[in-house]
């Protein structure tokens, strides 16, 4: 049985027993999955099955959507709690996101020295190294014996997110050195720890540019490096860790910005988090009015049809192609929208060269209808005996297609530009226009090449 049907009965069940021992069997990558499928109540369940240190492991690898929907769903003590157990860097780039009143009672909950550290970090400016750093690390004072730097370590090592990398500073905390817990092992224990050190440290500003921070630590294999002040005192680390997540979030944002779009990942993750697990209210207020639309084109169709029954009485024949068209029309459609609204969040469409995306697929679309309305105007005369409605059929179908594809890219780029959610707004849209049109041009080629029998 998959593991989410699997998880989602235990719970159905309330045999909160077995689901604990079921997830204590489980990595943190097969939990953070888990979690990303499961319905709002179900995640608060899973969650708080498991265990303290696990939890934290699953939060940590959440992305931030997720950590406040979550933090959302949590009495405010159990906030606090797993606040505590967070790194300083990831407390307040958490807090950052939250609403400021729920931040403030947190940040209250934090004693003096926390809430002076967490603060340090929000007055860094987004972005920066000063933001993403992590102010507990392990430092050293020059003059120390490696045996007196051992001894320390393992006194606050335990502690401490990176002990690789131990920083040594001068009596004013100026960056002098690094030194590697290898070599502070493998070192003579009446070794100063000068004497040992790397005594040219490579180390970035408060101010660095993020990415710089990311793209210094995977071009030069550190583990982490040092965040200086102007004044070249050490106030933090950066770890490999923080700037993986700063390299992936900075290369989507990298594509979105090529591609004109600088908002629309979140924009698009908001919507889509909204759709998905939002309150009914908020879906119907999202997909509601595009689906009334749908329904008086709808009607608006079906006066179409009734304003030429006499021609369908005259030819029987005519009504059974009628839904071939539309259909065909409605598949392509909605093949046009998905291709343009996945291109579009995945930075593959510059909103700036619109029209030249936008002819190729009017040019796609005129090649699919010319090949479909090909092969049912054939069939079409053959089965009614009837070579004029074969060629109705056909050139219906070649323009309905074609049209159809048009409207596909289009629809959904104006509802993008006006602010609108094109995933909910496109194909209630693109079907009503195209099944009224595609009426329309039909009936007029069946006047125009059947005139005749009427």
């Amino acid at each position: 049985m998959p593991l989410y049907e699997e998880i989602t009965q235990l719970i159905s069940r309330k045999e909160m027993k077995d689901l604990k021992e079921r997830l204590k069997e489980l990595t943190v990558i097969e939990v953070v999955e888990l979690i990303r499928e499961l319905e709002r109540k179900q995640q608060v369940i899973v969650f708080r099955l498991l265990g303290k240190d696990f939890a934290i492991e699953v939060f940590e690898k959440l992305e931030p959507g997720f950590q406040e929907e979550l933090i959302a769903s949590f009495a405010e003590n159990e906030v606090i709690k797993l606040m505590e157990d967070l790194e300083y860097d990831d407390r307040a780039r958490l807090l950052d996101e939250l609403p400021a009143k729920v931040a403030k009672r947190i940040m209250n909950s934090f004693d003096k020295e926390e809430r002076e550290t967490i603060a340090n970090l929000l007055g860094y400016a987004p972005e920066t190294a000063g933001r993403i750093m992590n102010p507990d690390y392990i430092c050293l004072k020059k003059g120390i014996t490696a045996q007196e730097a051992l001894d320390q370590v393992r006194k606050v090592g335990i502690d401490k997110e990176a002990v690789y990398s131990i920083y040594i500073t001068s009596q004013e905390r100026r960056l002098e050195g690094i030194l590697s817990l290898r070599v502070l092992v493998m070192a003579a224990p009446d070794e100063k720890i000068e004497n040992i050190m790397y005594d040219h440290p490579i180390s970035v500003n408060t101010y660095t540019d993020q990415e710089d921070v990311a793209r210094l630590l995977q071009q030069q294999d550190f583990l982490s490096v040092p965040v200086v002040d102007r004044e070249n005192r050490l106030v933090g680390v950066v770890t490999f860790d923080d700037a993986m997540d700063v390299i992936e979030e900075e290369t989507t944002e990298d594509i979105l910005n090529k591609a004109g779009l600088t908002n629309i990942g979140q924009q698009e993750t908001d919507r889509s988090r909204t759709l998905i697990s939002g309150s009914l209210l908020d879906v119907f207020k999202v997909r509601l009015p595009f689906l009334i639309i749908t329904l008086i084109g709808g009607m608006m169709a079906g006066a179409v049809i009734e304003g030429f029954e006499e021609t369908l009485e005259a030819i029987a024949a005519l009504a059974i192609f009628i839904p071939v068209i539309m259909d065909m029309g409605g598949n392509v459609g909605t093949q046009s929208s998905t291709i343009f609204s996945r291109a579009l969040a995945l930075g593959q469409i510059n909103t700036r060269r619109f029209f030249k995306h936008w002819l190729r697929e009017v040019g796609i679309g005129l090649s699919m209808g010319a090949f479909l309305g090909l092969a049912a105007g054939l069939i079409a005369a053959f089965w009614q005996q009837l070579p004029a409605l074969g060629i109705v059929v056909g050139l219906s179908l070649i323009l309905t297609v074609t049209i159809a594809t048009s409207l596909g890219f289009m629809i959904p780029y104006i509802l993008f530009k006006l602010g609108f959610d094109q995933a909910a707004g496109s194909d209630p849209i693109i079907t009503t226009i195209k099944d009224i049109t595609g009426l329309f041009i039909y009936f007029f080629l069946v006047s125009q090449f059947l005139g005749h029998m009427l």
